[in-house]
Order: structure tokens, then C-alpha cells, then sequence
């Protein structure tokens, strides 16, 4: 079971007439509708009543005697229930695309909001109506990941700017705290003080070891310093030396830095992928793999743990979905890129990402290497 990040296409037909002029041509032409639904029902119901009333005029004349009231009893009816019907069918035909944009604004509302209202061609109004509608919708959408990309971005900021106060400030105090510490071992001669000092100096070896890795999941100083590959590399090595998971990584392709984004969401991305193997998948070995397709970058992890029901989870509501899995769907989805998940119960899970390419500056690489 799989599930796709994009966004659905807009249904595009030839823009209705605007002008009166414009639209009274198209319908001599035999286009009726590009005529709006009020000049329809209107036209109608002058044809109807002019009908009526030469059909009137005639019966009037012809009959005659007892026979006369009847007929145009019966001639009065029978034009109200002609009238009645021909205004439901055309009032039925022109709200078909205002029902339709209906429900596209409920499934908006529910969440859904790669929709586009359809733009039928029924009505030149309701067309308006529809076009205004998406447009909206655009502009809401790249409002909406305009805010999201800035959040991001302060997010990775605030993280560089605590993990290097941890690594410059915390740590070196740790560390001259651990000098200390050695000097008074050797000034302290009974074995219960040195078993004492020993303690503390194996304490402050595990607090500088949680700090440095606090400090790399946070935001490693090799991905601006030297770029996504030996981040990647560094991180993986690590991550097998703490969590015991054999790891194999491939890149093949990249040869040159990335727009700071860019990089950022693909080491997102396969950092957010790898936590959860190690906190839920019960794998033994993962496969990485960086391919550069072109000005596309793919990435897929793909490991051997017990997977799970990729359906269960896209049933659930968004806001009880696991957050990895919202923050790997999020970058991507920002990016204009694709993430795919592939999962079944006891055969392991793949996830895959396409994001498209754009090669940093020479003067975002200083920016990026002195900030």
C-alpha cells in the first residue's frame, strides 16, 4: 500500500464570453451555454408566454359556444405546467456546477485541499464563481507553505544556534569539568574517594555523550560546513554505533552542494526515517540510497523490521498520524517534491522521496559556511 504527496490537477476549459455581444454571438452560433442562466430563463419564459399568448389568441378566436371556457381552462394549465417545467430544467441544469462546487468546498473544509472546483461550461457565471474559487485556493496554498517554509527555516536556525551553544558552551564545560576531575583523582589516595571521583567522572562522561548526540540531532555542524554527503555519512556512523542497526548507504550522482533547503529536508528526511526504524520497526539492517535522476534527487530507505498497516494509518484522522511521518510528508510536499510509503505487517518498509534540484550559489555556500 502506498500513498502519494502531489496535487491534483485544475480542470481547464476554453474561457467562457464575457461581453453580451460575445456571448449572443456564441449562441447564434449554436453554443447556448455561454449564455448565463438568467438571460436562459428569461429568453425562456418570453418564448413561452409569446407562444401562449399567439396559441391563445387563436383558440380564443376559434372556439366557440360551451366548449369555449374549457379550452382555455385546459390551454391556461397546460402553459403554467410548460412554464413550471421549463424553468426546473433549466434552473436544475444551471445549479448542477454550484452542487458540485458545493461538495468540492466541503471535501476544502474536511481537509482535502488539493481539490479544484470543476469549471463545466454550464454557466458562465457559475464558471466565474469556480475559477475565483481555485483561485482562492492557490493563493492560499502558497500562502500557506510560504509560512510553512519560513517556520522551518527559523526551526533549523533556533537548532543550529542551541546545538552550537552545547557544543561550544556545555561541552567545553563538561570537558574541563572531566580535566578537574582527573586531577583530583590523582590527588585523592584512599580507595573510597577515588571510587567516589570515578563515579562523577563516568556521570559526566554519559552527560557529555547525551549532549553530543543532542547536539548532532539537532543540527550537525558538517551539514553547513561541508555538505550533505559527509553529513549523511558522519550521522550514519554514528547512528549504528548507538543504536546497534547495520546501515548501508549508496549516493551516486552528487558531486556538488545543494540549496540549503534542499539539503536540509533530504538529512531530514533520512533522520526522521532512520529514528523510527530504531524506535518501532525492530529491524537488523536498513539500505540508504541517494540517487541523483537528472535535476531530481531520490531518496529510499528501506529496511527489514516488522512494518505496518500503511491503510490503518491513512485512515486515521491527521492530527493522530505520527509526527515523523507528517514532517517527512511536509519538507517534500514543500520542495514541489513526492514521498511515497510502502509498508505491510512483517515485510519491512520503504520510504521514497523525489525532490527537485537546485545547485547553491557560491555565495550562499560562504554565507551558509561562516554563519
Amino acid at each position: 500500500m502506498s500513498e502519494y504527496i502531489s496535487s491534483a490537477p485544475v480542470p481547464q476549459i476554453a474561457p467562457a464570453p464575457k461581453r453580451p455581444v460575445h456571448w449572443i454571438l456564441a449562441a447564434w452560433s449554436g453554443n447556448l451555454f455561454a449564455v448565463p442562466v438568467l438571460y436562459r430563463v428569461l429568453i425562456a419564459n418570453v418564448i413561452v408566454l409569446l407562444v401562449g399568448s399567439l396559441l391563445g389568441t387563436a383558440l380564443a378566436s376559434g372556439a366557440r359556444g360551451s366548449n369555449r371556457s374549457p379550452v382555455l381552462v385546459g390551454f391556461v394549465i397546460t402553459g403554467l405546467l410548460l412554464s413550471i417545467v421549463v424553468n426546473f430544467v433549466l434552473l436544475k441544469i444551471a445549479f448542477l456546477p454550484l452542487t458540485r462546487l458545493r461538495e468540492t468546498m466541503r471535501r476544502v473544509e474536511a481537509g482535502n485541499m488539493t481539490l479544484r472546483a470543476p469549471i463545466t461550461g454550464y454557466d458562465p457565471d457559475a464558471d466565474d464563481l469556480a475559477e475565483t474559487f481555485n483561485h482562492m485556493l492557490s493563493r492560499l496554498d502558497d500562502l500557506v507553505k510560504t509560512r510553512a517554509q519560513q517556520i522551518l527555516r527559523a526551526q533549523e536556525a533556533e537548532r543550529k544556534r542551541i546545538a552550537r551553544e552545547l557544543h561550544d558552551e556545555t561541552s567545553q564545560s563538561l570537558t574541563t569539568l572531566l580535566i578537574n576531575l582527573a586531577m583530583v583523582e590523582q590527588s585523592v589516595h584512599d580507595s573510597a574517594g577515588k571510587e567516589r571521583v570515578n563515579q562523577v567522572r563516568e556521570l559526566a562522561h554519559q552527560t557529555l555523550r547525551t549532549i553530543r548526540n543532542l547536539s548532532i540531532d539537532l543540527r550537525p555542524s558538517v551539514l553547513d560546513d561541508l555538505g550533505l554527503l559527509p553529513a549523511m555519512r558522519w550521522y550514519i556512523r554514528e547512528y549504528q554505533h548507538r543504536v546497534g542497526i547495520s546501515v548501508e548507504f549508496t549516493a551516486i550522482g552528487f558531486k556538488e552542494r545543494y540549496s540549503t533547503e534542499i539539503e536540509t529536508a533530504l538529512y531530514r528526511i533520512v533522520q526522521e526515517a532512520l529514528t523510527n526504524i530504531a524506535r518501532h520497526a525492530h529491524a537488523t539492517k536498513v539500505q540508504v540510497e541517494l540517487t541523483r535522476e537528472g535535476m531530481m534527487a531520490r531518496v529510499r530507505i528501506h529496511d527489514n523490521g516488522q512494518g505496518f498497516d500503511m491503510q490503518a494509518i491513512t485512515r486515521q484522522p491527521q492530527g493522530e498520524r505520527g509526527l515523523g511521518l507528517m514532517g517527512m510528508r511536509e519538507r517534500a510536499t514543500l520542495l514541489d517534491g513526492t514521498l511515497e510509503i510502502i509498508s505491510q505487517p512483517g515485510e519491512g518498509t520503504t520510504i521514497e522521496a523525489h525532490i527537485p534540484l537546485v545547485v547553491q550559489r557560491e555565495e550562499e555556500q560562504d554565507n551558509g559556511t561562516h554563519s
